[in-house]
């Protein structure tokens, strides 16, 4: 029974544990749903702005911004604007709850990701992307992939 206990405990353990992609395993992922050229941004851009906003992981939850908002999943979504965490106002402009994207399935992440993207900021929602990958050569985000 003791060792019933304990299997079942490190597989509720296994069950929350992240999905932290690799650099490739991401690029895949995006390519197949057709993030490569949406919009006009590249593979790279993307694989570079997530490393900087989560490093690859599905279910990172940013700190608490300073306007009270916070920023959900492998893209770091915003809850003042993008998605619902009840707690506090939002433009919910994904029409998602916020722990939509913090699970292993980047599904929601992809689709509200390209949602964001529509807006005249563009990539430049996301700071991270502003201050790391913007302008600079993204080759290195893409090399090693069989894509």
């Amino acid at each position: 029974m003791k060792a019933l206990a304990l299997a079942l405990l490190l597989l509720f353990i296994a069950a929350n544990e992240a999905k932290v992609y690799s650099k490739c395993e991401l690029a895949t992922i995006l390519k197949r749903n057709g993030m490569d050229g949406y919009r006009g941004v590249k593979l790279g851009d993307w694989i570079c702005m997530a490393y900087h906003e989560s490093r690859y992981n599905s279910r990172a939850v940013g700190p608490r911004n300073t306007d009270g908002s916070r920023d959900y999943g492998i893209f770091q979504i915003n809850s003042r604007y993008w998605c619902n965490n009840n707690q506090g106002p939002t433009a919910n402009g994904c029409n998602k709850s916020c722990s939509d994207f913090t699970n292993d399935d980047i599904t929601n992440d992809i689709a509200c990701a390209k949602r964001i993207v529509r807006d005249p900021q563009g990539m430049g929602a996301w700071v991270a992307w502003r201050n790391h990958c913007k302008g600079r050569d993204l080759s290195q985000w893409t090399r090693g992939c069989r894509l």
